[in-house]
């Protein structure tokens, strides 16, 4: 099946709630806030996809840090999954971090989430020897 994948449009409500349903939402982020920063910055988008009849079914945030391309909040509607709308979706979001230069992809998935490393890794990925830490700013 073949997606039609845009920018997200004023569809937000939906995306948050495709996030949710995959549970890729925590409680101290606001994804709704995430979505609009990511919208509202010349270096990040979020990438919609859409089935024959219109409804939101994959989503994938992709962002430039002016070095690398990252992703965030990949998801399938859970009826949807298994067709291949998530390697549809990061093809698009690849592209899109192609368009704005970046020469590299990453991307962070827990550590406890093995299906989805798997996932990554038949599309080509590969682990990384890097530790990720951060730090709450507010």
């Amino acid at each position: 099946m073949s997606l039609s994948i845009a920018d997200l449009t004023p569809e937000a409500p939906a995306a948050v709630a495709l996030w949710q349903a995959a549970g890729l939402t925590r409680p101290w982020n606001d994804p709704a806030a995430d979505i609009n920063a990511a919208l509202a910055c010349a270096s990040s988008t979020v990438l919609a996809g859409h089935d024959e009849g219109g409804r939101l079914i994959a989503t994938v945030m992709a962002g430039y840090d002016g070095h690398r391309g990252w992703l965030y909040y990949l998801a399938v509607a859970g009826d949807r999954q298994g067709e291949g709308l998530g390697r549809q979706m990061v093809a698009a979001a690849e592209g899109w971090l192609a368009g704005q230069g970046a020469p590299v992809v990453r991307l962070m998935v827990r550590t406890d989430n093995a299906p989805v490393a798997a996932f990554y890794e038949r599309l080509g990925y590969e682990p990384s020897e890097v530790r990720v830490l951060g730090r709450r700013l507010s």
